[in-house]
C-alpha cells in the first residue's frame, strides 16, 4: 500500500456536504497526495463515508484516522474492512481509536479502560464470523495511539500507530516505543499565514478543542508540558509545537522534522479545519512531496 511519505488530514468528509468534497478529491489526487485521513465523531459514520471516498477517488488510498470502536461491533468492523479491501485492493487502510469519555457519552456509552477495550476488541475482530468473499490482502489495521502502552498494543497486534495532536518530541517516543519495521503515521496540522498573531488566533480553534480532552492533556503532560500551558487554547510555545504555521519553508521544515524523528507518513491538517483547504494544499504540495 502507497501512502507515500505525506498525505492530507480532514474532517471535510466526516462533516461537510458530499457534494463539497467530492470534487476536491481529483484535485488532491492531481497535486500527488496519495492518502486522505478524516475522523469519526459526531459527523459521518466512518464505513460509509470511506466507501463514497474510494468510489470517487481513483488512486487515494483511504484511512479513517480514526474509526471509532465504540460507534460499531468488532464484528462490523472486521467484516466491513473485509468488504472495501476487496471492492478496492490496496486503498483502504483501517485506523481504529477508542476516542474520548465526552464522545462515547454523547453515544449513550460507558467508556472503558482504553487499552483493555482496544484489546477486547482486537481479539473480537480476530475471532469476527464472515462469509463473504475474503478479499485477495486484507486492509491493513493501524491503532491511534500516545501513551506507551497503546503503542506497545499497535506494534504486537497491527501495522503501526496513528498519533494525533503531538510535538516533533512524540514522534521520537513513538519511533522507540514502536520498534522497527512497523508504521508510524502521524497527523499535523499546519497553517499558512506568516502574521504570528493571526496565525495563532486560527491554530487555537484546534488547540482549544483537542486540549481540552483528557488523552491528548495527559500525552503532553507526559511529554513535560505543564496544565498551564495547555489550558484556555494553549500557550504560544505550546501552540507553536502543534501547529506549524508560517510560510511553505516553515510548514516543509516541521513536516521534514516529524520524518527525521522516525515518521513514515505525515498527513497534513490545514487549518482552519471544516474543508481540504486546497488553496493551501496547492502551494505545500510542491515543496511537501518530494521530501
Amino acid at each position: 500500500m502507497n501512502v507515500g511519505r505525506v498525505g492530507v488530514w480532514s474532517n471535510a468528509p466526516s462533516l461537510a456536504a458530499a457534494a463539497v468534497f467530492r470534487g476536491q478529491l481529483a484535485e488532491i489526487e492531481e497535486l500527488g497526495f496519495r492518502a486522505v485521513w478524516y475522523p469519526e465523531g459526531a459527523g459521518k459514520e466512518s464505513f460509509s463515508t470511506a466507501a463514497l471516498l474510494l468510489a470517487w477517488s481513483e488512486r487515494l488510498v483511504v484511512a479513517p484516522g480514526i474509526a471509532n470502536v465504540y460507534a460499531r461491533d468488532a464484528m462490523a468492523a472486521a467484516n466491513g474492512s473485509r468488504a472495501l479491501a476487496d471492492a478496492y485492493p490496496g486503498r483502504f487502510l483501517l485506523g481504529l481509536g477508542v476516542s474520548h469519555a465526552p464522545s462515547i457519552a454523547a453515544r449513550g456509552q460507558d467508556y472503558g479502560r482504553p487499552l483493555a477495550t482496544m484489546r477486547a476488541y482486537l481479539d473480537a475482530m480476530d475471532a469476527a464470523v464472515y462469509r463473504g468473499h475474503e478479499p485477495a490482502e486484507p486492509a491493513p489495521l493501524i491503532l491511534a495511539a500516545l501513551g506507551p502502552r497503546m503503542l506497545e498494543l499497535a506494534a504486537e497486534r497491527t501495522i503501526g500507530a496513528h498519533p494525533y495532536f503531538v510535538p516533533v518530541e512524540h514522534t521520537a517516543f513513538a519511533r522507540e516505543r514502536l520498534g522497527p519495521g512497523k508504521q508510524l503515521m502521524v497527523e499535523q496540522a499546519v497553517v499558512l499565514e506568516t502574521d504570528p498573531t493571526r496565525a495563532r488566533e486560527i491554530a487555537r480553534e484546534y488547540t482549544g478543542y483537542y486540549g481540552s480532552l483528557d488523552n491528548y492533556r495527559r500525552n503532553l503532560m507526559r511529554l513535560g508540558w505543564e496544565e498551564a500551558e495547555i489550558d484556555d487554547g494553549g500557550s504560544d510555545r505550546l501552540v507553536d509545537a502543534l501547529v506549524a504555521w508560517g510560510d511553505v519553508e516553515a510548514v516543509r521544515a516541521r513536516v521534514a522534522a516529524h520524518l527525521e524523528a522516525g515518521a513514515d507518513h505525515v498527513c497534513i491538517q490545514p487549518l482552519p479545519a471544516g474543508d481540504f483547504r486546497l488553496d493551501q494544499l496547492r502551494e505545500l504540495a510542491p515543496a511537501l512531496l518530494d521530501l
